[in-house]
């Protein structure tokens, strides 16, 4: 006959209780997102400010795992600068072949198609790319379709390429070198700050934020598409809303690639302003619309926001203010507030 032991019963309570711990802490730790995630392009896992790890797509957009905490070594760190920044020039004269523009060299300018009257538009790619990163060719022709504009590509791929911690650290000189460049452009060849509209993506728009902070606030319009969000909450060299006389925000992955407060003068939530847009399947995807969205209304200036209450509003579509047309090339825009809008899931959106 089976005997009842207070002491075996003891034990089992024990080990089905250490085992559920066990279970609880594994989730705890995959919550607060310092497992190492496996499915790519998805992060499901990830809690700004608290997690280590998060997918991030390059110039094409494939994901790549990124370790926010990825130390940088010596030499990296002084070698962080923007002195290595390429400058390339697309005019309707030539509109997909760059004229290469060296800072300091005048003859580059003198030999170039840059044309001083002509309405400058500048674009910066963001993390793992390039001057001939997806982004570049679609917003440059979206210009080149509707104005006679004088397009830089800024490519820093120098620094853009390898540790995202690398890149995030080289952001504010990158930034300064680009507002020095624009500055001296101006001084050399002629041109009007009030025709100067800078457009970055990812860390692009934090670079764009330097730039135009170093210019002195001069451009007229400064464009942040997607602000990158890791290690840049409450970072005073982020985008800000003294870049330029008018700043703008378009935030598609807030809380995960971007970041989701408002930072600008006028801040648009297209969908919500969060993963997934629609027509992604994959959190990277969502990042990267916000370039493809500004491409489509510099073309075709299609997309109108409302005014919010809040970003909660926003969030949740349910704003029904005033309305401000989101993104364009209109250089004169002018705005302020959160707004709020819906989109379709392929171009023009």
């Amino acid at each position: 006959m089976y005997k009842y032991d207070p002491f075996l019963l003891f034990i089992s309570r024990y080990r089905l209780t250490m085992k559920l711990l066990v279970v609880l802490v594994s989730l705890i730790t995959l919550c607060t997102g310092s497992a190492i995630p496996t499915v790519p392009g998805d992060n499901s896992h990830y809690v700004e400010g608290e997690s280590r790890y998060i997918w991030m797509p390059d110039g094409e957009g494939v994901p790549h795992l990124v370790d926010l905490e990825a130390p940088v070594s010596d030499i990296a760190a002084a070698a962080r600068n923007g002195a290595n920044n390429q400058y390339w020039l697309y005019t309707r004269n030539n509109p997909t072949n760059p004229q290469v523009i060296v800072h300091g060299n005048a003859n580059t300018i003198w030999s170039s198609n840059y044309v001083a009257n002509r309405p400058l538009k500048v674009i910066v790619h963001g993390w793992n790319s390039n001057g001939n990163s997806a982004l570049n060719p679609l917003i440059r022709d979206a210009y080149l379709a509707v104005q006679d504009a004088n397009v830089i590509v800024v490519d820093w791929s120098n620094h853009a390429n390898g540790l995202y911690t690398a890149a995030y650290l080289a952001v504010p000189s990158v930034g300064q070198f680009l507002g020095n460049f624009i500055t001296w452009l101006i001084d050399t060849a002629g041109g009007n700050w009030n025709n100067v509209h800078f457009i970055g993506f990812s860390l692009g728009a934090h670079i764009v934020g330097n730039a135009g902070r170093q210019a002195g606030g001069r451009p007229a319009r400064v464009t942040g598409l997607d602000p990158a969000g890791p290690l840049w909450g409450g970072n005073s060299n982020a985008l800000n809303s003294q870049a330029g006389q008018y700043v703008e925000a378009i935030h598609t992955d807030g809380g995960l690639l971007g970041i989701f407060d408002q930072i600008a003068d006028s801040d648009f939530y297209p969908n919500g302003g969060r993963n997934p847009q629609p027509g992604c399947w994959i959190s990277t995807c969502s990042h990267s619309r916000a370039y493809q969205l500004f491409a489509a209304t510099v073309q075709f200036n299609h997309l109108a926001g409302r005014l919010c209450n809040s970003i909660q509003q926003a969030q949740n579509v349910q704003c029904s203010g005033s309305t401000l047309n989101m993104g364009n090339g209109i250089v004169t825009k002018r705005g302020i507030g959160i707004y709020g809008l819906a989109t379709s899931n392929n171009w023009p959106y």
